[in-house]
């Protein structure tokens, strides 16, 4: 009788260095160490599950140089946002597909921290692993941790994979 293969949930953000349109430095960093440390050689023991969660801009203006003159512009931002979402969400997919892991992806929006847990309890994986800047005390204290919360919050295990020191963009708080 074969098992179920092991569930696991990475959640992954793009990148906040601005003209930088890919998955993070922690996002990235998270997935390669699933696959060289836990994945291994063993690919079809393995289903992956990609989450990213599109925070919504509190005033729903991101581009405060784009100019909103119908209901169309409107629709193209929409559009814009999730095929951002959905060129991220490829990249973890393609890489999945070159060495053979079954993998599942979707968006959803929302506060991170809390759709993380949401989908936590939706999925019921067997592992949640997300990728951590390792913001300093100081730092934490104005931007929070997605990480933290979720160590706390999910009910699963979850694995926190900080990124490598010479992976640090000129301010820490980028990713």
């Amino acid at each position: 009788m074969e098992s179920e293969p092991t569930r696991v949930l990475l959640a992954v953000s793009e990148s906040t260095i601005r003209g930088y349109p890919h998955a993070s430095i922690s996002s990235r960093g998270a997935f390669e160490w699933t696959i060289q440390k836990i994945v291994r050689s063993n690919t079809s023991g393995f289903r992956l599950h990609f989450l990213h969660v599109q925070v919504p801009d509190e005033d729903g203006f991101d581009d405060m140089d784009s100019i909103y003159a119908s209901p169309e512009d409107f629709k193209n931002v929409k559009q814009r946002d999730r095929i951002r979402g959905l060129h991220l969400l490829e990249y973890f997919v393609n890489r999945c597909h070159e060495i053979g892991v079954a993998c599942k992806s979707w968006i959803k929006k929302g506060d991170p921290k809390e759709v993380i847990c949401r989908e936590v309890q939706r999925v019921q994986p067997d592992l949640l692993v997300v990728g951590s800047r390792g913001l300093g005390p100081f730092q934490r204290v104005f931007v929070g941790t997605v990480s933290e919360f979720c160590v706390k919050h999910a009910e699963c295990p979850v694995i926190t994979i900080k990124r490598r020191a010479d992976e640090t963009p000129q301010d820490p708080v980028d990713d």
